[in-house]
């Protein structure tokens, strides 16, 4: 009796598809993932436990598991440095930057996408020729026209967070602009063409119609943008001083001659991370989508 339940049990199973992977690759494949996410987790592990150390816990011998647990450099961090102040100078660089990166390379790239003009080709080559380049090669010809735009107009380019702003668009305004283009070529013409119907004039058609359907291009930009300029380290240790210094400067500040602050470094280091993370879980799904758009027409 039990063998013919058995037959039946086992009939009733479905059979597998030929499609479908062997065994020992999906046993393998989370192998792969099981390391790759420790190996991701583990750097975070060190941060958050180094976080809530004591400095001497930090200074002497690692140890996986802390002796005991504080919030103090939680609370130093904003008096050891002007973190806060470093912290506004950066929502006010990285916002500044990304709006003027999205509104202008909106209008670039929709110029660009829906209209035919002499040097079409050549304008596209170029936006897309400039990410070639490393920036520190752009770092000492910046600093040189910033130095004579102040001295012949009086105009503080250096060491303010106007150029800084402006330091960071010669890098993300190319990238977003070609980004969008392939965007907005995804978006259907007819759109464009009912909306003029309808009595809409080409402002009208952009702003209504073609800029809801590329919403998740354009949030990816955003996203990128604003990333590029809240993780800058290069040009803001330079274009900068200690009223307009960012963020990404002025973790620096924790190691003086005398010591370094590392249980205070890994605290302020995840409070600058968490608008970026928070940022990117919120907006994951558009990120998503505007990246992969484009790319099937």
């Amino acid at each position: 009796m039990s063998s013919t339940t058995d037959a039946a049990r086992t009939s009733r199973r479905p059979a597998p598809s030929p499609m479908a992977p062997p065994r020992s690759f999906l046993w393998s494949r989370r192998v792969f993932l099981a390391l790759l996410t420790g190996f991701v987790l583990l750097p975070v592990y060190v941060m958050v436990s180094s976080s809530l150390k004591p400095l001497q816990d930090v200074s002497g011998k690692f140890r996986w598991l802390p002796s005991g647990l504080t919030i103090r450099p939680y609370v130093d961090i904003w008096s050891t440095v002007p973190l806060a102040h470093y912290f506004v100078n950066s929502l006010i660089v990285a916002g500044t930057a990304t709006v003027c990166s999205v509104v202008i390379a909106v209008f670039a790239a929709y110029a660009v996408s829906r209209y035919s003009f002499r040097g079409k080709r050549v304008f596209t080559v170029t936006v897309l020729s400039t990410q070639m380049f490393p920036g520190i090669l752009f770092l000492l010809p910046l600093f040189l026209i910033y130095v004579n735009i102040g001295n012949a107009t009086g105009i503080a380019l250096f060491g303010s967070r106007g150029g800084l702003i402006l330091t960071y668009l010669t890098f993300s305004l190319p990238f977003s602009i070609w980004m969008l283009i392939g965007y907005f070529d995804s978006v259907p013409r007819d759109l464009d063409e009912a909306a003029l119907v309808d009595g809409c004039g080409p402002l009208g058609a952009l702003f209504r119609v073609v800029v809801p359907a590329a919403m998740p291009g354009i949030v990816a930009v955003a996203v990128y943008a604003f990333m590029t300029a809240w993780g800058e380290v290069l040009f803001a240790s330079v274009m900068t001083n200690d009223d307009t210094r960012t963020l990404a400067v002025g973790l620096q500040g924790y190691s003086t001659l005398n010591d370094v602050y590392w249980n205070q470094i890994m605290a302020a280091s995840l409070v600058v991370s968490v608008p970026v993370v928070v940022g990117f879980l919120l907006l994951q799904r558009y990120l998503v989508a505007g990246l992969t758009a484009g790319a099937v027409k």
